[in-house]
């Protein structure tokens, strides 16, 4: 009878360690850090990370209150190992062995703020991670969400290059909320499911610099030239509408850890060689005369695989984009000077 129990104990034994072997098999173990995880997009970003079954670590720093939340966070029963990590002197373990950081720390923006008057606080902060990253996790892609994206990612990219570690096809500004918006808004008025629609969102991500390309939306519905203006607008001045909500108490922390989430989903994906993963991002670019630009781009084991071209526009688009170029362009000089100075 002993004997029995012990063969058939250690028969499960062995089916249980295949089954692990096989499920660890078959999604690869990634880290992911991020950087401002107490935050008011860190916070709701850590938990819609902790349900990606893709992530196996999940290492949550900033510089204050992130013990409560991986103890809260790390309660949930999904696959990942939750580390909360606070202060300076544990940044560098908080990155260690990290395949991707999220970046949204910084402060937020406050009603008759723009995004320039963010500038210099977050462009500090973002120095300074950016720096450790360098030195603690140089192949890990870096996802960027900290405003001013336009300014931040060139930032980082000077940052990068001076620790002899830049990678361009591992640098990437988060736009994806735009995209988020205008597939919203736009399924309001052409009035199909939502879940059906796509968006893609060109240029930059603040004000004039977000350009949709509604023209390129499908299903295509046949809005008029007047509605497609008020479309563009309201996704250019998304952040705006709800940082005016909250009167004075937030800005967009929700959508954009939703947004955040999604990008990430994405970028893992492609680091585990699922094919034609294709979103928009903020990466340096040849597209146009500018650096950097958001467009769409096909995500690999590498990060950037390819960037796409902006196929056809209207002739509205093709001004919003000429109008745009000359505000991303100063903002990302911005940047670069900030980094260098």
């Amino acid at each position: 009878m002993f004997r029995c129990m012990l063969v058939r104990s250690s028969s499960s034994a062995k089916q249980s360690l295949m089954r692990r072997n096989l499920s660890s098999g078959s999604v690869p173990e990634r880290k992911v850090a991020i950087l401002g995880a107490a935050g008011g997009i860190g916070q709701p970003l850590a938990l819609l990370m902790k349900l990606n079954p893709l992530v196996s670590s999940l290492s949550l720093y900033d510089i204050a209150n992130t013990p409560g939340v991986a103890a809260d966070v790390g309660h949930i029963n999904t696959r990942s190992e939750v580390v909360g990590y606070m202060g300076d002197d544990n940044l560098a373990k908080a990155l260690e062995g990290a395949d991707l950081v999220i970046i949204p720390a910084g402060v937020p923006r406050k009603p008759g703020m723009t995004r320039d008057d963010l500038f210099n606080i977050n462009a500090g902060i973002v120095k300074n991670l950016c720096s450790a990253i360098a030195k603690y996790c140089p192949h890990a892609l870096v996802n960027m969400i900290s405003n001013p994206v336009n300014s931040t990612v060139p930032i980082a990219a000077e940052i990068f290059k001076k620790a002899g570690m830049y990678d361009e096809k591992k640098l990437f500004g988060v736009t994806t909320l735009d995209v988020v918006r205008a597939k919203t808004f736009y399924a309001g008025k052409a009035n199909v499911p939502v879940a059906e629609v796509n968006v893609p969102v060109i240029g930059g991500h603040a004000g004039v610099t977000i350009l949709p390309l509604f023209s390129q939306a499908t299903p295509q519905a046949n809005l008029s030239g007047d509605v497609l203006t008020a479309l563009t607008k309201r996704t250019q001045d998304g952040g705006t509408e709800v940082v005016e909500a909250k009167a004075g108490k937030g800005s967009a922390t929700l959508s954009m850890a939703y947004a955040g989430a999604l990008f990430a989903d994405a970028c893992l994906k492609g680091l585990n060689g699922v094919p034609d993963v294709v979103e928009c991002s903020y990466v340096q670019s040849t597209i146009t005369e500018l650096p950097f630009f958001a467009s769409k781009v096909r995500l690999g084991k590498n990060g950037v695989e390819e960037v796409l071209d902006l196929g056809p526009l209207s002739d509205f688009e093709k001004e919003g984009l000429e109008a745009l170029k000359p505000e991303l362009k100063s903002s990302i000089e911005k940047g670069v000077k900030f980094a260098n100075q």
